[in-house]
């Protein structure tokens, strides 16, 4: 069982000492978009109390300027915070087996506001559920949107960012003059959903420590669980 841990917010939506980091009620929410907000985790609870009576600052590091932008939209992601023009989401899924039980998670960020979305199939494969996800995500939004949508899976953001659904699409969902496309019914709700939302994809490495990815893993696995006895 994993140690507990204390949160002690002391710039924050609401400073104080929370048992939970996700969660309405969890430290998370208290610095989500919140500007230059500081936070620190402890193990003990007396600890948390004492810095934050008097917390530490960071120091600040000079920053370089930043190198130019590029087409590229295939990224290793660090979490831009949700703006009031702008949605954040991050997607993921997968499936026991693959074939199998699936799963897929997703975390919608936008100005203050978060929201997680799950659902499961009982029989799917790994692509399917990361399509749905996004897909499920997308269909979210009660309006037009500027979106940064973050994916660890390279089979959706290659096939988005170099074009290859769009040139499936236009060759009637092949690939070449002999082999279909997979999973075409859900390449076509995606690219729709992109021609109705204004959506970047980024590609974040899966399993690496970014919070949000490792959330959507969680609750991916706890919808295919479900079919699990």
């Amino acid at each position: 069982m994993a140690k507990k841990k204390y949160y002690a917010v002391a710039r924050g939506h609401k400073p104080g000492i929370y048992e939970e980091w996700y969660g309405e009620n969890g430290a998370e929410s208290q610095i989500n978009a919140f500007p230059d907000a500081l936070y620190k985790s402890f193990s003990e609870c007396n600890e948390a109390e004492e810095w934050l009576k008097h917390p530490t600052i960071p120091k600040r590091k000079t920053k370089s300027p930043p190198p130019p932008k590029t087409e590229s939209r295939e990224l290793t992601a660090t979490s831009q915070p949700p703006t009031a023009d702008r949605v954040i989401i991050y997607t993921d899924g997968g499936c026991l087996g693959n074939p199998g039980p699936g799963g897929y998670g997703i975390v919608l960020l936008y100005g203050t506001h978060r929201k997680e979305l799950s659902g499961s199939a009982p029989q799917t494969t790994n692509n399917r559920m990361e399509m749905t996800a996004c897909i499920e995500a997308l269909n979210a939004l009660k309006r037009r949107c500027a979106v940064t949508l973050y994916s660890d899976s390279s089979y959706i953001v290659n096939g988005v960012t170099k074009g290859w659904a769009k040139r499936w699409r236009a060759n009637n969902w092949m690939r070449n003059k002999t082999e279909a496309a997979e999973n075409a019914d859900l390449w076509e709700q995606l690219l729709e959903l992109c021609e109705k939302h204004d959506v970047s994809f980024v590609w974040v490495k899966g399993h690496a420590g970014n919070p949000e990815n490792e959330r959507c893993d969680q609750l991916a696995k706890q919808a295919a669980g479900k079919f699990c006895g």
